[in-house]
C-alpha cells in the first residue's frame, strides 16, 4: 500500500478513503490521530493491526460536536455539558456510558462506556463534518512508540500500513488530551493532559479525583494509556529530577540529554547528542515526543537522560508521559 500525504485542500479525497473503510491519519491540536469510521468494525480492527495495538485497549471516538456525540452516548449529563461549554473544542476527552449497539465492540473494548473528543483543529472538524460520522482517533504511531506531532512522524511509523495522512503541520499542544470519566459518581481524571484536574473541578464545582491505580493484566482499561507501555524510544530513558544531578552523570558519545535550554547550555556534549525542550514547561510539553523520536532515529544512542519536573498539577501530563517512556526509571546519584 502506498501511503499518500494529503494537503489541507485535499480533505475531500481523504474523506472518500475513510468512507471506503481505509485508514487516514489526521491532525489535532494535541497529537496526530489515526482515523477510521467509528461505525465500521472492520476498519476499526485494521487500526489495531496497523498500530500493533492490543485489542483490549479501547479507542477514543472523535466527533464534530455535542450533537454528533449524543447519537452514541446513552445520555449527556449536566456536568458533561458544563465541561463541553468550557473546553470543547479542545484537549479534553469525556468518558460516558455508550448507547447500546451504537458502536462496535472493537471501539469500546466490550465496556459499557466510551470516550468522546472534539479536537480544536479546523481541518479535522471539517473532515468529520463532511463524513457525517465520528472517527476513532488513537495516536497515529506504532504502539509503545512516542506519539506523533507531525505528519512526518506518522509517515515514519505507518508508511505502507495506512492509506493516507492529512498534513496539518506541527501540533500545538504536543501531549494527548486529558481524559475525565463522568460515568462514575465522582469524576476522575484517567489520563492527565493540558487541562488540569483543578480546572475541571472549578468548572464542575465538585471534587475531581486523579487515577493513581494500575490496570491488572486481566482487566480492560477504561481509557487509552492506562495499562500498556507507551511513548518509549529504543534506548532506555532515565528521568533526572534534580538539576544538580546532571553534573554527576558521566557523558560519552552514546549518551543523549533532553532538557530546557539553560540546563543544556551547561552540558558538555556535541549538539547532535542534545535536544532542547525549550525555555519553560509549556515548551517541554510541546517538544517531549519530538525529542524522544529524534533520538530513536539515532542507533548510536544507548541512554537518554531527560529533565523531570516536580510540583504542581501543570506538570502532571508531562511527567505521566515521561514516566511511561522511562518505565519509572529515575537517576540516582551513586
Amino acid at each position: 500500500m502506498e501511503t499518500k500525504i494529503f494537503l489541507p485542500e485535499e480533505i475531500d479525497a481523504a474523506a472518500k478513503l475513510l468512507l471506503a473503510g481505509e485508514l487516514v491519519a489526521f491532525p489535532t491540536e494535541t497529537v496526530y490521530g489515526l482515523g477510521a469510521l467509528a461505525t465500521d468494525e472492520k476498519a476499526v480492527k485494521n487500526v489495531y493491526a496497523a498500530k500493533g495495538r492490543p485489542s483490549d485497549n479501547p479507542l477514543i471516538v472523535t466527533v464534530a460536536d455535542e450533537t454528533m456525540m449524543s447519537k452514541y452516548a446513552k445520555a449527556v449529563p449536566k456536568r458533561a455539558k458544563k465541561l463541553l461549554k468550557k473546553f470543547w473544542p479542545g484537549p479534553l476527552t469525556i468518558l460516558l456510558e455508550v448507547k447500546p449497539g451504537s458502536l462496535p465492540e472493537a471501539v469500546t473494548g466490550g465496556l459499557k462506556t466510551v470516550a468522546f473528543r472534539c479536537p480544536d483543529n479546523k481541518l479535522t472538524h471539517a473532515l468529520i463534518t463532511k463524513l457525517g460520522y465520528p472517527i476513532v482517533g488513537p495516536s497515529a504511531n506504532t504502539s509503545t512508540k512516542p506519539s506523533p506531532t507531525t505528519a512526518q512522524h506518522v509517515f515514519h511509523d505507518l508508511n505502507g500500513k495506512i492509506a493516507g495522512i492529512i498534513d496539518g503541520g506541527p501540533t500545538k499542544v504536543g501531549l494527548e488530551s486529558t481524559i475525565i470519566d463522568l460515568s462514575v459518581a465522582t469524576p476522575i481524571v484517567l489520563r492527565p493532559g493540558a487541562i488540569t484536574p483543578e480546572e475541571l473541578g472549578s468548572v464542575l464545582q465538585e471534587k475531581v479525583l486523579i487515577n493513581s491505580g494500575k490496570v491488572s493484566e486481566k482487566d480492560v482499561p477504561k481509557a487509552p494509556g492506562m495499562k500498556y507501555r507507551h511513548y518509549a524510544p529504543s534506548a532506555p530513558v532515565i528521568i533526572v529530577d534534580n538539576l544538580a544531578d546532571f553534573k554527576a552523570i558521566t557523558y560519552d558519545n552514546q549518551t543523549a540529554v533532553m532538557a530546557l535550554n539553560p540546563v543544556l547550555a551547561k552540558i558538555d556534549l556535541p549538539q547532535v547528542n542534545k535536544f532542547n525542550l525549550g525555555d519553560n514547561l509549556s515548551d517541554a510539553d510541546h517538544n517531549l515526543f519530538a525529542g524522544l523520536r529524534y533520538f530513536d532515529d539515532q542507533p548510536k544512542i544507548k541512554q537518554i537522560y531527560v529533565q523531570g519536573f516536580n510540583g504542581s498539577q501543570a506538570t502532571m501530563a508531562y511527567m505521566n508521559r515521561l514516566e511511561k517512556a522511562a518505565a519509572g526509571h529515575h537517576y540516582r546519584v551513586k
